[in-house]
């Protein structure tokens, strides 16, 4: 198996090496070459647990890793740090089917791949040698922070640098950054939004010169972000875990319809990467919050990120620049690597492009589908009438998108559920019971808990009165800056 970039650098590099550089020289995104297909039938797989099934599908893009290595990899992920032995669970509640992805030590998704990534990146840099520091720099909406940091704080011959927008998430998701623990962490806050973040990160990543100055000093680049394959290979596992849960069931006997809460299109692309594989997925409902440039991108072939900026309550998904659907984009056109870093500049440059009809047809099991405001409140209040049960913001984004796209599809589905609750306590209040909403969160989380009988998690207690350890704050401009001076190679 080897690792391409979509803007055609011309280098094929193994999972190892792609992992460890996360994002090609050219600025594009590392795809493999081809996709491998699973070796095993599915329903071999019933009864088989989370890290079984893991080992059968990362084994197909991570083919230079040893077996041992491997599974030595996905043991170290997959183990007590879940509140649950399932790893992912799979309830039903209210008639709709809910993939829980947030039983990790951050309480949100990116938990079941940044768990990993750690290892196989450790691991990685032994087999090829390499002996700089690795500097793993993230932008993040709320999510993909916390978890990195949780996942690389205090690994050896590593540091970390999470830039996140000021402002721009939960107070939960905030303190679980800046309290964050390890000598080689270090968390900023952007004045500005996340593609702020995640434009001034990209250019870093691209930039040559300052490249040569790291290497210069011992160190290198990588990525958490899904940007990184090590990253987003992690995510297309649970879709198989999924699937072959719902046939134990006995509730699925065809294809299988996910409905994913979609911001930087990591997630999403993730259950399409397992569609190439083999598993038997319909149709991939793209979630979109008010900020709803996928679905306008779906509806008409042109993805536009001028526009308003949107603040709401699902603010994982407060993203008009969806750095992941490159990588869709790319094998849209033939995996022409030509045809998709023309359009990547357009978006650059214009902040628009437009694809042709075969690119179009290529999407068609792709659906985009947003909520309100109004609607997500709604959604949130109406489930927990109904059954009792408990969703967070972005969750209920998905959760009224898949009742939306049953309207026309009456296919088997289930929702992503992607965060607890309790990492957007004043919403999820808000929506249940707005008497009881006040603010102070820890307050609204102690009254969560009354009103749901769901404990609450370690990741919230733990920084109920922890320390806050990072209290940095930059312009986009001085982002370059803030990583010199930390690295003290300015």
């Amino acid at each position: 198996m080897k690792y391409v970039s979509t803007r055609g650098e011309g280098t094929c590099y193994s999972a190892s090496e792609a992992v460890i550089r996360g994002l090609a020289d050219d600025g594009g995104l590392f795809v493999p070459e081809s996709f491998p297909k699973l070796s095993v039938p599915l329903e071999s797989l019933k009864g088989c647990g989370y890290r079984e099934i893991a080992y059968e599908v990362m084994k197909l893009f991570f083919d230079d890793y040893t077996e041992e290595e491997l599974k030595g990899c996905i043991n170290a992920a997959y183990d007590q740090k879940f509140d649950t032995e399932e790893i992912a669970a799979v309830c039903e509640h209210g008639g709709q089917f809910f993939l829980e992805l947030f039983h990790g030590p951050t309480i949100a998704f990116k938990d079941m791949a940044l768990s990993i990534l750690p290892h196989l990146l450790t691991v990685a840099l032994k087999k090829n040698g390499i002996k700089e520091k690795v500097v793993i720099m993230t932008a993040t909406s709320g999510d993909t922070g916390k978890a990195a940091l949780s996942a690389f704080a205090d690994v050896e011959n590593t540091k970390i640098i999470v830039f996140y927008p000021k402002g721009g998430v939960s107070h939960i998701q905030e303190l679980q950054m800046v309290t964050q623990k390890g000598a080689n962490t270090k968390v900023v806050g952007v004045s500005g939004n996340f593609d702020d973040c995640q434009t001034g990160v990209k250019k870093m990543f691209s930039d040559p010169a300052l490249k040569d100055l790291l290497a210069e000093n011992g160190y290198r680049f990588s990525s958490a972000n899904s940007i990184n394959i090590g990253r987003l290979i992690p995510q297309v596992v649970y879709y198989v875990y999924s699937y072959v849960k719902m046939m134990e069931s006995g509730v699925l006997h065809g294809p299988l319809n996910f409905t994913v809460p979609t911001g930087n299109f990591g997630n999403i692309l993730a259950a399409f990467y397992a569609k190439k594989i083999g598993v038997p997925i319909g149709k991939l409902v793209c979630a979109s919050n008010e900020n709803k440039v996928l679905f306008d991108f779906f509806k008409s072939g042109t993805y536009d990120r001028n526009r308003d900026f949107i603040l709401t309550t699902s603010p994982s998904m407060d993203i008009l620049i969806s750095s992941n659907l490159e990588r869709l984009i790319y094998h849209s056109v033939g995996d022409d690597a030509d045809k998709n870093a023309k359009l990547m500049k357009e978006l650059a440059e214009k902040g628009v492009y437009s694809v042709d009809e075969s690119s179009r047809k290529f999407m068609d099991d792709f659906v985009g589908i947003y909520a309100t405001e109004d609607q997500v409140k709604e959604t949130i209040r109406n489930i927990y009438e109904d059954c009792g049960y408990v969703i967070d913001t972005h969750t209920a984004v998905a959760a009224f998108a898949d009742k939306e796209n049953k309207k026309n599809d009456r296919g088997v589905s289930v929702v992503v559920s992607t965060a607890s609750p309790y990492k957007f306590v004043g919403s999820v209040l808000n929506a249940i019971a707005p008497d009881r909403v006040g603010d102070d969160d820890f307050d609204m989380a102690d009254r969560l808990c009354e009103l749901s009988g769901v404990p609450i998690p370690p990741a919230v207690t733990s920084i109920r009165n922890a320390k806050v350890l990072h209290d940095s704050v930059c312009s986009p401009s001085e982002m370059e800056k803030t990583v010199t001076s930390w690295l003290a190679i300015s």
